[in-house]
């Protein structure tokens, strides 16, 4: 059983192969996959209890850490959050999708705040950064949120769906 953080609204956890259904319907959201790097559109059916298992097995091996964003009030998954391990270079790499009806109301930051709280406190780490591209400013405007500062001297592109998007790039240090 992995670490289980908890913020004013959310729980975060370790994702389990129930929540493989509710996986599938948000991340499967073309809103959603648009803008995040490594979502497939259209989700194919068992993706999502692949990734699970997937994740279950690197959090063991401590290389990501994948939280399921869990709504107190009804016990619901409305996201992920999760860091990349690079332990040769003591920093991850934060990452995160929030469903589409649960959109704009913080809880990105919520939960990004708690995960970068344990990377520093917990795991130890020196740095956490991130990367959103520029068409998502919810993206980036939760990297400012939480302290993060801009690192852009390179803009970077990435090939996402056969077109290249500019990324920015976020980072905070312990």
């Amino acid at each position: 059983m992995g670490p289980r953080l908890e913020t004013s609204r959310l729980i975060l956890r370790l994702f389990e192969p129930s929540d493989a259904k509710t996986v599938q319907l948000l991340a499967g959201n073309e809103e959603v996959a648009r803008t995040t790097l490594s979502i497939p559109h259209p989700y194919p059916d068992g993706a999502a209890e692949a990734w699970i298992e997937r994740i279950r097995n690197a959090f063991n091996n401590g290389d990501i850490y994948s939280f399921a964003m869990i709504r107190k009030e009804d016990e619901v998954l409305i996201g992920c959050v999760s860091l990349r391990v690079a332990k040769s270079e003591n920093q991850a790499e934060l990452a995160y999708w929030v469903g589409h009806p649960y959109w704009g109301q913080g809880y990105a930051t919520e939960a990004a705040q708690s995960v970068c709280k344990f990377g520093f406190t917990d795991l130890n780490l020196e740095r956490i950064f991130a990367a959103a591209m520029v068409k998502n400013p919810a993206s980036y405007t939760v990297m400012k949120k939480i302290g993060m500062k801009s690192e852009d001297n390179f803009p970077k592109q990435i090939l996402k769906s056969g077109v290249y998007e500019e990324l920015v790039h976020y980072a905070l240090t312990n």
